[in-house]
């Protein structure tokens, strides 16, 4: 059994709301912090649905007025400042996030400005001034209606600028945390295959690699194999019921949320630090750089570290998280580190994760994707991996 009690601490999570009909109870959450509310939402989808009607019925039934700002692709800089000097001076007093990732990133970052009144520029990790933020940001309600990100647990917004020049950088802050997630298993149900299959390969990651992460502790630990076991059971279900499995649709729900506490308190590895300049350089959803690299950069850490560093104790986290996925006891570690790229291989096929020079990528820009892929999240790899090595990530998958 893996289980060291080095000492950790754990920053700050949401109160969360987790189960089938949550979602009704948004107008009401949403009035304890106020009557003047900003709903984000994506530009298509949810705006589209039943229950937004629904919703602006109980806001009005509430005497909640709102406004609504919508977010089409994933969230820019330029996108966040827009909002907030649109709405700087309308006394927002609750911002309610529902959608995806991307409208949950724009979202933390407009309540964490509408009262600041500065670009969001200032604060991106890497980019522009970095100055310290000091609040105070607008109360957030999280209203999450993928499984894959887990964004609605987390403290930093994550924004693009897509391009060469492009960039993809987090805005942190414990302040930025929503003050509510509420989880409704039947938000999925609406989710197109091919979001349900990128999505849920990421949470997939995100759990897998904030098990490894050095930064890992016992208390991630015990929530990261129960989000594990959840996304065995339910994300190939409910890829192939199309969102339609009530059970599959709880799992994934369940361990996008998991993967998200978990990455907030532990960190992540190569794939996420690979995603980074992906996601900036090239038109690929965040999800599909995790599915379509996940197996391919397991593969590589664990021939990594039996190289150098056969002591390594992520080895034997590898070999655990093997075990849950497959659900059996393996003779040696070999034996289970080599069955879990297996399985990653497999779902990576069976969802068919897309390779990336569908979206543009080419042996002439690897070198270049390498060079700004040692951010954060590479970091927290349990194993520090050569250039030729993360490059030989990206080949697989080209």
């Amino acid at each position: 059994m893996i289980t060291h009690f080095h000492p950790f601490s754990i920053a700050r999570l949401p109160r969360i709301e987790f189960g089938s009909g949550a979602f009704s109870r948004t107008a009401e959450l949403s009035g304890q912090y106020g009557r003047r509310a900003l709903i984000v939402t994506g530009a298509r989808s949810f705006p589209a649905s039943e229950r937004w009607y629904l919703l602006l019925q109980q806001l009005t039934a509430l005497g909640i007025s709102h406004q609504h700002v919508t977010i089409d692709g994933e969230p820019s800089p330029y996108m966040v400042d827009d909002a907030v000097n649109e709405y700087a001076t309308a006394n927002i007093e609750v911002v309610v996030a529902i959608g995806g990732g991307s409208a949950m990133d724009a979202a933390k970052a407009i309540a964490g400005l509408l009262r600041v009144k500065q670009s969001v520029m200032d604060f991106l990790e890497g980019v522009g001034a970095e100055l310290p933020y000091q609040g105070p940001a607008v109360p957030l309600i999280a209203v999450p209606t993928t499984a894959g990100t887990g964004s609605e647990a987390t403290k930093n917004a994550v924004l693009s600028k897509l391009g060469e020049d492009g960039f993809k950088k987090s805005f942190r802050d414990d302040r930025l945390v929503a003050e509510v997630a509420i989880v409704d298993p039947d938000l999925l149900s609406t989710c197109p295959r091919d979001v349900i299959a990128a999505n849920g390969m990421d949470a997939l990651t995100q759990l897998i690699e904030s098990y490894v992460s050095t930064r890992t502790n016992v208390f991630n630990d015990a929530l990261g194999i129960s989000g594990l076991r959840a996304a065995r059971d339910g994300l190939v279900r409910l890829y192939q019921s199309e969102g339609a499995d009530a059970q599959a649709r709880e799992r994934m729900a369940y361990a996008s949320l998991i993967s998200g506490i978990n990455l907030a308190q532990t960190g992540l590895g190569s794939v996420h630090g690979l995603a980074s300049p992906l996601g900036a350089f090239y038109p690929v959803p965040h999800g599909v750089v995790c599915g379509t690299l996940v197996a391919a950069a397991t593969e590589m850490n664990i021939n990594a570290m039996l190289e150098r560093e056969p002591d390594n104790e992520a080895i034997d986290r590898y070999a655990r998280i093997s075990e849950v996925l497959s659900q059996r006891r393996f003779k040696s570690t070999d034996q289970a580190l080599d069955k879990l790229v297996e399985l990653l291989q497999q779902w990576t096929y069976d969802l068919q994760l897309e390779k990336l020079s569908r979206y543009g990528l080419n042996s002439s820009a690897l070198d270049h994707i390498v060079e700004h892929s040692r951010g954060s999240s590479m970091k927290t790899n349990p194993i520090v991996l050569t250039d030729e090595e993360i490059k030989s990530i990206l080949i697989e998958r080209m």
